[in-house]
């Protein structure tokens, strides 16, 4: 039975979670602490984790944040009454898998998790070879980070996930659901933007060194290339 986390100190919400999560013939495992959520995480190795984000203590940023630079690679499936786009996609960001916002179905949780489960943990970010250049960008895996005209561009592990995804397919068009298997390891669902934003973030962060090429080329209705344009004057 695969076993799943619940961090969520709700307890109603847990109790809830943890019998559809029985029934649908997981092996439920509640804490309702962001420290007690993490020392297992640890130790336990669960095959999912669904954590609530307003914990008191560490909270469920916090909790992503941590297992994620320690290399925990489980599954995390966001569960918060907080539904803005800010919220979704910085949970994204910095190693979410999934989002749902409060009230959901049950039903729902059960098929996010059962896909994340399917998906299993998650490859961290490692040195994967050498640095790509692309006219003055330098895509760097061993710092995992882009530089423009040598300057750091900061992009978060996400960004960077993004960027060599498209940088390994460098003049071909990667479509959006290619890059949300590669990058987040889910496929596309109807009016699923997440590509969409963080290549915004992307353009924006390359864009603010000024090169002297765009670098994200959109092919409308498909995706993203790679590709160095000179820019006009």
């Amino acid at each position: 039975m695969p076993k799943v986390l619940i961090i969520e100190d709700d307890d109603v919400i847990a109790r809830g979670m943890a019998s559809h999560l029985n029934a649908a013939g997981f092996d439920p495992l509640w804490v309702n602490k962001g420290e007690s959520g993490l020392a297992r995480l640890r130790y336990e190795k669960p095959d999912v984790c669904v954590l609530d984000l307003m914990l008191p203590g560490v909270d469920g940023w916090r909790v992503i944040e941590t297992a994620r630079a320690e290399g925990i690679g489980t599954p995390i499936v966001v569960v918060s009454a907080r539904g803005t786009e800010h919220d979704r996609v910085h949970a994204l960001e910095i190693g979410a898998d999934d989002y749902l916002v409060k009230p959901f179905s049950m039903k729902e949780l059960v098929a996010r998790v059962r896909a994340a489960a399917r998906r299993g943990v998650r490859v961290q970010d490692e040195s994967r070879g050498d640095p790509i250049d692309v006219a003055e960008l330098r895509i760097d895996p061993l710092n995992v980070q882009a530089y423009v005209n040598g300057k750091s561009a900061e992009l978060t592990p996400t960004e960077f996930r993004l960027l060599y995804a498209l940088a390994l397919d460098r003049g071909r068009v990667v479509t959006r659901d290619e890059v949300l298997q590669k990058v987040w390891g889910r496929r596309q669902t109807h009016r699923d933007r997440t590509v969409d934003v963080f290549v915004r973030k992307l353009r924006d962060k390359i864009e603010a060194l000024q090169p002297r090429h765009t670098f994200i080329q959109t092919r409308y209705g498909v995706g993203y290339k790679l590709e160095a344009i000179r820019k006009q004057s």
